[in-house]
């Protein structure tokens, strides 16, 4: 069984929806998971916010312009008048019951489903589609297999006892489901957050103990370096899982950062495709890459450090635990700690309780909030073979207000925290000095010895 999960972009018109179908036809056994079409989520996102502040005119415009925008698609996509008809009947079906639900009052309840339409009518018009053109796929809805436990995470093994009950022991043939979207412990409508769909595509792969997980999008795999900001960069034809999930958590846009382990754990790799170019090599993420040298450079924004300097902290234990307990308390993950004798520097992503945190923290010590910063991480092997290899990285970055240093945590990167407003030249500086030596030896630059 073959695992293929679809973006958004992947499936963003008829055109490309029958391209993907294409390559769904390619498989006899496969597990499709699919996201909305490009931009849906976004509208939905849009719509909750005007139900929420009461605007109900504006969110039932946003929901016309969606279907709509469904309704063509489906005209587009079908030759065949009967199934054309049945594919419209579908989205008008779902449609109005948003227009009910809009008359409602809003509650969370009622945004989680919202927000689970797009992957839904997504999903019906591409199964409908697949099997009007004898391409036989059974339509599976991931809320009655994707559930979270009470600390909002899905069980693989769950997972592949609620399938097994959905598809038989052995599962054949092809199977089309929706990502991002999950129920919650309580039986309630909710979802994986951002970029959910390529979680589901691993968990899914976890339970069904895939051969592969192929992940679909619009760009040939992973690229050294951030393709918008810097040139002359080139695609990574190999990755290891550790470097995959360090990549994914400082930045690079290639994977949602929680979906590397459930492959990991269970040896699965995970190849990322292009759709618009099926059969360019991409990127395989697996296990027993042996890497000797720099593999790539990413960059993460929207960071806030904080800074908390105490006398306190001087040979005193729990001091740190404190610390980290306020911001578990406002579940607030931390990217990047340094200490010293009397202060600790943490960065997050997440500023949304940024007041209440600073308030807790002031009761430990002076805290100073800097926000509008970037996390930039370089990822490889960096500790092997070459003793001042950090320090010649570092040393590349001197005519840069470098905030934080995070080194030695992992043995896969070397982490730095500068000001937003910088990204773009540490970017070409270190592709410069990391990835412009003529020495190259399977795909991965080595820094000049010279």
């Amino acid at each position: 069984m073959v695992v293929m999960k679809f973006g958004g972009t992947s499936l963003g018109n008829a055109s490309r929806i029958r391209q993907v179908a294409g390559l769904i036809g390619r498989r006899n056994d496969c597990f499709v998971v699919c996201s909305a079409m490009s931009g849906v989520t976004n509208t939905l996102v849009d719509t909750a916010g005007y139900w929420k502040s009461g605007d109900h005119e504006q969110a039932g415009q946003l929901i016309s312009g969606l279907r709509k925008h469904f309704e063509q698609t489906c005209y587009e996509l079908f030759d065949d008048e009967e199934a054309t008809t049945n594919a419209a009947g579908i989205v008008n079906d779902h449609f109005a019951n948003v227009y009910n639900r809009l008359r409602s009052g809003y509650d969370l309840n009622n945004e989680n489903w919202l927000l689970a339409l797009g992957e839904i009518v997504t999903s019906e018009i591409i199964a409908l589609y697949l099997n009007a053109i004898n391409i036989p796929v059974t339509l599976l809805n991931a809320l009655d297999f994707t559930v979270t436990g009470s600390d909002g995470e899905p069980s693989v093994e769950d997972m592949r006892q609620r399938i097994k009950a959905l598809t038989g022991e052995k599962p054949a043939g092809r199977f089309l489901t929706q990502g991002y979207i999950c129920l919650d412990h309580q039986g309630n409508v909710a979802n994986l957050k951002r970029g959910g769909s390529d979680y589901t595509a691993t968990l899914a792969g976890a339970a069904l103990q895939a051969a592969i997980i192929e992940i679909w999008t619009d760009i040939d795999g992973v690229r050294n370096n951030d393709p918008r900001l810097v040139e002359d960069t080139f695609p990574i034809r190999e990755l290891s899982f550790d470097e995959a999930a360090e990549l994914a958590y400082f930045g690079a846009k290639i994977l949602h950062p929680s979906c590397v382990w459930p492959a990991s754990s269970n040896r699965i790799p995970i190849h990322l495709k292009n759709t618009m170019e099926p059969e360019a090599p991409g990127t395989i993420i697996r296990s027993g890459i042996q890497r000797k040298g720099i593999t790539a450079v990413a960059a993460k924004e929207g960071i806030t450090v904080i800074r908390i300097r105490s006398d306190r902290m001087l040979n005193a234990y729990g001091f740190l635990s404190r610390i980290f307990a306020i911001f578990e308390k406002y579940e607030t993950p931390i990217d990047v700690v340094t200490t010293s004798e009397v202060s600790v520097s943490v960065t997050v992503d997440n500023d949304s309780h940024i007041g209440e945190i600073e308030k807790e923290l002031t009761g430990l010590g002076k805290v100073r909030i800097e926000s509008g910063q970037a996390i930039v991480c370089v990822v490889g092997d960096i500790l092997e073979q070459h003793q001042d290899r950090a320090v010649r990285i570092l040393d590349s970055l001197r005519h840069f207000n470098v905030k934080m240093i995070s080194y030695g945590g992992s043995r896969n990167n070397i982490t730095v925290v500068v000001p937003h407003e910088e990204i773009a030249g540490i970017l070409s500086s270190l592709n410069s000095f990391l990835f412009g030596s003529p020495l190259k030896t399977n795909d991965t630059w080595l820094i000049s010895q010279e």
